[in-house]
């Protein structure tokens, strides 16, 4: 487990939501408030979270849609426990079990309605991280994509949606594995206007058939280059990583 003195305390949606990170390992950023803005979850649905890490993603959900029923599916125990211990101190509740999405322990095999994850996309073959929990969780070739794929199809009910955030290049793995996964739209995100995507969100329905959409780019920051250390989003991007909007009107 992390040691108090080893995690940082951190604000999340204009500090509606904080949250302990290990000052050393694998941190959340952006990444996860997107993702759960992205998610269509309505009050009484059943989430999970796969590979949830500390929680934050299914705890940015949980914090904008009041009532859902969350859980999460996390490999290491340091940050399973974390992840328990980050709903608690915010007021929510989320089921953290421990395990491998390869093989879906027996207390997760049941259908939720919406499934959420963050796989790591950062290419492998890079300087590995001297701490082992960050290791593991950046390890990308660890666990194929089509896995990922797979584990959610699996959970979801006939009609769930899957909510993913990855990096723009794993776009033609994903699309080649979606499986029982239709009706898929990618929202590409670009850092500034110009900028090619660096990631994307996928959301696909469990037997969906709608056409395949491709939509137009969700701009993060203004201007053409950073300008000191102010943050200078963009008002859209600003409304859903500060104040907690969801991103429903970039799929409609």
């Amino acid at each position: 487990m992390f040691a108090d003195d080893a995690l940082t305390d951190d604000a999340f949606l204009s500090g509606r939501l904080r949250l302990w990170q290990p000052a050393q390992g694998y941190r959340a950023a952006t990444d996860p408030v997107l993702l759960a803005a992205a998610c269509p979850a309505r009050a009484g649905d059943r989430v999970l979270d796969l590979g949830c890490g500390a929680g934050a993603a299914a705890l940015c959900l949980g914090t904008r849609v009041a009532g859902l029923h969350l859980t999460g599916l996390e490999l290491q125990p340091a940050y399973a426990d974390l992840a328990r211990r980050n709903a608690s101190r915010n007021g929510l509740t989320l089921e953290v079990i421990e395990g491998d999405l390869r093989q879906v322990p027996l207390a997760l095999r049941r259908e939720f309605d919406q499934v959420v994850c963050n796989p790591p996309y950062y290419p492998p073959g890079g300087t590995p991280s001297p701490t082992p929990a960050r290791a593991v969780a950046m390890q990308v070739d660890e666990v194929p994509l089509a896995d990922w794929l797979r584990a959610a199809a699996r959970r979801l009910r006939p009609g769930g949606w899957l909510t993913m955030i990855t990096g723009a290049d794993a776009l033609p793995e994903l699309l080649g594995n979606l499986g029982t996964l239709g009706s898929a739209a990618v929202l590409p995100l670009a850092a500034r206007t110009g900028r090619e995507a660096k990631r994307v969100i996928l959301r696909a329905r469990k037997g969906g058939r709608a056409r395949f959409r491709l939509l137009p780019p969700l701009i993060l920051h203004s201007g053409a280059a950073h300008e000191g250390d102010r943050e200078a989003y963009t008002p859209e991007a600003n409304a859903i990583l500060r104040m907690g909007c969801d991103l429903s009107a970039q799929f409609s």
